[in-house]
């Protein structure tokens, strides 16, 4: 019997708990009679014994053509997969929840159990039911979590899918990324107590799943920020142990030391790594030698950008979840291994002088190259995943369809080889270099790989004719036999005499030779009766029995022969696997190069100049994501000069005039740069920064019980604390969240933190609508006044969106309140209010004979009773002289 077919066993019942025939025939095996037996069903006890290996999962488990769950993981199923929950009886083990789905659905049911943070255990039969005695055997063939998937069905091709381990000792953290699906891993070592520069690291990779010990589960959850999306995945402390995690590194990769690698003197971080390759064979998961791409990731070799820098600076996508952000901007990649890569690439600029212009050189080569640029895009278009690709074959899980995408990108390879050839370009011809003409391999996929491949091996059709003599040897045994049978009738009907004798077949019978009543004459002693009908009698004969053998075990001996060649193949594949995923991370930094060019041509961005100095100096620069939301022509480009005597520019001006644009378009001017890119300006000359901070805009963190005031000076503090000499700070608006007074108190001293203390003296852009802080560039002398130019003509009030030196003394609040929609009654009373506050001239400059060092607040002048109170000695007057005291303050007042 197949899978699917009704197994029974004694005291079985083919019959499901409502009394209806078993769905698919598979939900029944094993099940003992009601009343008998003397404990739970063989297939319960299966159950429960797979499900013992992994509690925490959702156990899948594999009844003929079904996928069931049973217990708590019924009830789970049900609710987030919309499933209908039932129950069933398990003998004297009682009635247990049960809910299901055919096995052929199974891979979008298995999405959403991922996303809602489950785990996913796949119990499947691991025999065929025909050749099982008794109880089909089942075992857990695959443990999917969030972080170790390598089906492509369930990953985004654009996008890693990282697992983090982290492990940590007295004096560092260490962490350790795995691209299960990819081979890549990163180890990286950060001081302990580092927690912001761990959360940083881990913001940026954005994984799916963190694995920490034990004992440090509750530390990691108290620390991790509000939001996060990733599940955490738990170990034994003891896997996590470093010397432990440096055995298995060497085990892994089959080397005797970590020199090569950079790695010798880590300690937690190959803890990490140890317990995550433990992790990977727990769940039945392996990351061969020939797939692992191990490097060591310096916090220093890459800018830092902190969560909300990426978030303000809308480098994955917008703010506020509409419209784009800069990677759709700019992804013109041809493959996934293209897009991953260029998301990288923003996500972690480079800070070496030497690498940024290496990029430049290749972009400029690709904008000027039209032919070139046009060819690679063309050919580039026709190379598949083959980096997720190959590492699923050599893992032992690819289908024919992955090995027919490996085949049909090896040509594209080549032809990718051949055009860069004559480019100037170092970059390019490095890339080139690294692409492996792979003849021997592109012929042997494409005379084994039949050109329109199943989705499974099991399904046959994948082997090409005339590619292995023994499978040509089985085919034509079957078409033989099948034109022999095709025949039989006829030659029956000339040897019996039998016209209305004729070949048939049924599941139960096989091949068969029917004649009917009406012309019934006597057959010859060979043919068997087989079956009587009202109106035919069959027989079989043993010659008929015989072919009817070769063509019915000759298919099932075709299916076995296609599946070993299928796994010579891929033994094949898998043997050149580390040079395709050599090629594979060239094409990837070719498509993102193209990209970046085809981004730059599109958009008319200008090559910038990128140095080691302090200087970024910017020409006509502009916010890339506005600008394209504008239109051509619309978007007012502005300056920047930043240099050491210059180098904090306080920006003033009203709302919605455009100074959050101009703050946010310097940052991502300078990132673009950094990572490679053409900017959009006339020019530009940057002077390599080691991070970008941001603290633009607030809102409170319900989640945290933070107010927006707190989150602001959360933001703002971090900035104070790890800003250095080669730090961009951006910061538009901070004590806002607070009293007026407070606010600017705060924002004040910001500034002058950020000019005066020497271990910062990093370049700042400050926007404020505390406009009285413009009087700080008198004291200040680094710091420079700039404000966004406003037209006034007869009431009517124009933003100019143009940044010219100089302060502002008006916000214009009251304007855009009006432009908005506020009734003008409310808007005559706050011009009324705001006269008077403005005639109270409550604040001063910061300097000589403005108010000491820090801005006056409007307190009135001391009242005279308060002088008198102060006179007066209490201690040494008598109640009658304190009432006339009193008595005197009174007329005082009253004057």
């Amino acid at each position: 019997m197949g899978q699917g077919l009704i197994q029974e066993e004694p005291g079985t019942s083919a019959i499901d708990v409502e009394g209806r025939p078993a769905r698919g025939g598979g939900n029944v095996e094993g099940r003992p009679a009601k009343g008998g037996g003397k404990g739970p069903s063989p297939v319960l006890q299966q159950y429960l014994q797979a499900k013992a290996e992994h509690p925490e999962a959702v156990l899948l488990f594999r009844l003929g053509d079904f996928f069931e769950t049973f217990q708590d993981d019924a009830q789970a199923a049900s609710a987030i997969l919309g499933i209908t929950l039932t129950s069933r009886d398990f003998g004297r083990a009682g009635r247990h929840p049960m809910a299901g789905f055919p096995a052929h659905s199974a891979e979008g049911h298995i999405a959403k159990l991922l996303a809602a943070g489950r785990a996913v255990a796949v119990c499947d039969q691991v025999e065929e039911a025909s050749a099982a005695k008794g109880l089909v055997r089942r075992e857990i063939t695959r443990v999917l979590t969030p972080g170790t998937l390598t089906e492509g069905s369930l990953l985004d091709p654009s996008r890693e899918n990282p697992l983090v381990a982290l492990a940590w000792d007295e004096t560092r953290i260490g962490i350790a990324l795995l691209e299960v699906s990819t081979g890549r891993v990163e180890l990286t070592e950060i001081p302990a107590g580092q927690l912001d520069i761990l959360a940083e690291a881990i913001g940026r990779i954005s994984p799916s799943e963190v694995l920490v010990p034990e004992a440090g589960e509750s530390a990691v959850e108290a620390w991790r920020p509000a939001g996060a999306r990733w599940t955490v995945a738990r170990l034994e402390d003891w896997r996590f142990e470093s010397s432990r995690g440096r055995m298995r590194a060497l085990e892994a990769l089959g080397v005797v030391n970590l020199a090569g690698f950079d790695c010798n003197d880590l300690e937690p971080a190959l803890g990490a790594f140890g317990a995550a390759l433990d992790y990977l064979e727990r769940n039945h998961l392996s990351l061969p030698a020939d797939v692992i791409r191990l490097r060591r990731a310096r916090v220093e070799d890459r800018m830092h950008l902190d969560t909300p820098t990426i978030a303000n600076l809308e480098l994955t996508e917008a703010l506020g979840g509409g419209g784009r952000g800069l990677l759709e901007m700019v992804d013109r990649t041809r493959t996934p291994m293209g897009a991953r890569r260029l998301r990288g690439w923003l996500l972690a600029p480079l800070v070496d002088v030497a690498a940024i212009d290496e990029r430049l050189v290749a972009v400029e080569a690709l904008t000027v190259e039209d032919e070139l640029r046009a060819e690679l895009a063309s050919e580039l278009r026709r190379v598949r995943d083959i980096e997720r690709l190959t590492t699923r074959t050599v893992q032992q899980r690819s289908t024919p369809r992955d090995l027919g995408a490996i085949r049909d990108s090896l040509p594209a390879l080549e032809r990718v080889r051949v055009l860069l050839e004559a480019t100037p370009a170092s970059r390019l011809a490095l890339d080139r270099d690294r692409i492996e003409i792979e003849a021997d391999l592109e012929r042997l996929l494409f005379d084994a790989l039949e050109t329109d491949l199943p989705v499974t091996a099991s399904e046959g059709g994948l082997i090409r004719a005339g590619f292995d003599p023994k499978l040509d040897e089985l085919r034509q045994s079957i078409r033989d036999a099948q034109e022999w049978i095709a025949g039989l009738d006829a030659l029956e009907r000339e040897a019996t005499g039998i016209r209305g004798l004729k070949v048939g077949f049924n599941r139960v019978f096989g091949y068969y030779l029917e004649v009917s009543n009406a012309n019934r004459l006597p057959v010859p002693d060979r043919f068997v009766r087989k079956q009587t009908l009202a109106g035919a009698e069959r027989y079989i004969t043993p010659e008929l029995k015989e072919k009817e053998s070769v063509v019915l075990n000759g298919e099932q001996a075709i299916f076995a022969r296609e599946r070993e060649v299928f796994a010579e193949v891929c033994a094949a594949v898998a043997r050149r696997a580390s040079k395709l995923l050599e090629s594979a991370d060239a094409v990837a930094d070719l498509d993102a190069l193209l990209s970046l060019a085809l981004a730059a041509l599109e958009h008319r961005w200008t090559r910038p100049e990128v140095d080691a100095g302090f200087d970024i100096a910017i020409t006509a620069g502009r916010h890339p994501l506005v600008e394209e939301a504008l239109g051509p022509g619309n978007f007012v480009a502005n300056d920047v000069d930043l240099a050491e005597d210059r180098r904090l520019v306080l920006l003033t001006g009203p709302n919605m005039a455009g100074k959050s644009t101009y703050l946010r378009q310097i940052g991502l001017l300078v990132l673009l740069a950094q990572v490679g890119s053409f900017v959009p300006a006339a020019s530009a000359r940057v002077g390599v920064v080691d991070r970008i901070f941001t603290r633009v805009g607030a809102q409170d963190s319900i989640a945290t019980g933070m107010s927006t005031f707190m989150v602001e000076m959360v933001e703002t503090a971090n900035i104070l604390n790890h800003a250095t000499p080669r730090s961009l700070v951006v910061i538009d608006e901070i004590g806002r969240g607070t009293s007026t007074y407070d606010g600017m108190s705060i924002a004040q001293a910001v500034v002058e933190q950020l000019h005066d203390s020497p271990r910062l003296g990093c370049k700042v852009l400050f926007a404020t609508h505390f406009h009285e802080l413009t009087a700080l560039e008198r004291s200040l002398p680094a710091l420079r006044n700039h404000r966004v130019e406003v037209s006034e003509e007869g009431g009517s009030v124009t933003f100019l969106h143009r940044i010219v030196p100089g302060g502002a003394d008006r916000s214009y609040g009251i304007h855009v309140a009006e432009i908005a929609g506020l009734p003008p009654a409310a808007t005559r009373r706050a011009r009324e209010v705001l006269a008077e506050l403005e005639a109270a001239r409550p604040l001063s400059d910061r300097g000589p004979g403005g108010g000491g060092n820090q801005l006056s607040l409007p307190i009135a002048a001391r009242h005279p009773v308060v002088d008198r109170l102060d006179e007066l000695e209490i201690e040494n007057m008598s109640p009658l002289d304190a009432l006339n005291r009193l008595a005197d303050l009174k007329r005082l007042v009253e004057r």
